[in-house]
């Protein structure tokens, strides 16, 4: 799987682990191999080189976990209307055209390069989660002819639900998800 290739992980683990096995490779290159030989088998240390420099970039401009928990209590404190229009801004940021539906278990339709999403974010800081709000998301998600459907909560789902939405391939958005996405959207203004 890609997800799991050693550049996959390099892209998830700290951006010096990846300098630090470029100096590796091109140290063993320079030790090990002829001196005419060596500069070419360092080369081999290049994509080491360019996966640190993106993963830099990446953490570099990622927020901090205390912001992150910063944007979740704004979350939690904000009321509907508020909320709802900042997903909507953030979604919009990101692409996508964003529709506001009035349907049990739906709240927006996202639409991106010919994918639509049906979202369900009422409900985004309630304490619990069961299997019927989802099941109204998932009817909403057969009504709309959606491709995906998108469950916005910012406390974790109960085993059931979280069971439930799995076998049904709803996406859930948690709070570091959701924290992630306005955080984008505040940089990008």
């Amino acid at each position: 799987m890609a997800e799991n290739s050693l550049f996959a992980v390099l892209m998830r683990s700290r951006w010096w682990i990846s300098f630090a096995i470029c100096a590796a490779v091109v140290l063993v290159s320079l030790a090990l191999f002829p001196k005419d030989i060596s500069p070419f088998a360092a080369l081999g240390a290049f994509p080491f080189f360019v996966v640190g420099c993106i993963a830099f970039y990446k953490q570099m401009s990622a927020p901090s976990p205390a912001q992150m928990e910063e944007i979740q209590q704004v979350i939690a404190a904000q009321s509907w209307a508020d909320f709802s229009t900042q997903l909507q801004t953030a979604w919009q940021a990101e692409g996508y055209d964003v529709q506001r539906l009035n349907l049990p278990g739906a709240d927006l339709l996202l639409t991106r390069n010919g994918q639509t999403s049906v979202v369900s974010a009422r409900r985004w800081k309630a304490a619990t989660h069961g299997v019927e709000p989802l099941r109204e998301l998932q009817a909403a998600q057969a009504k709309q002819q959606a491709d995906l459907a998108i469950y916005v909560a910012l406390q974790p789902l109960g085993d059931n639900a979280s069971s439930w939405a799995a076998q049904n391939q709803v996406v859930v958005l948690n709070g570091k998800s959701m924290a992630t996405l306005i955080a984008k959207n505040r940089k990008k203004r």
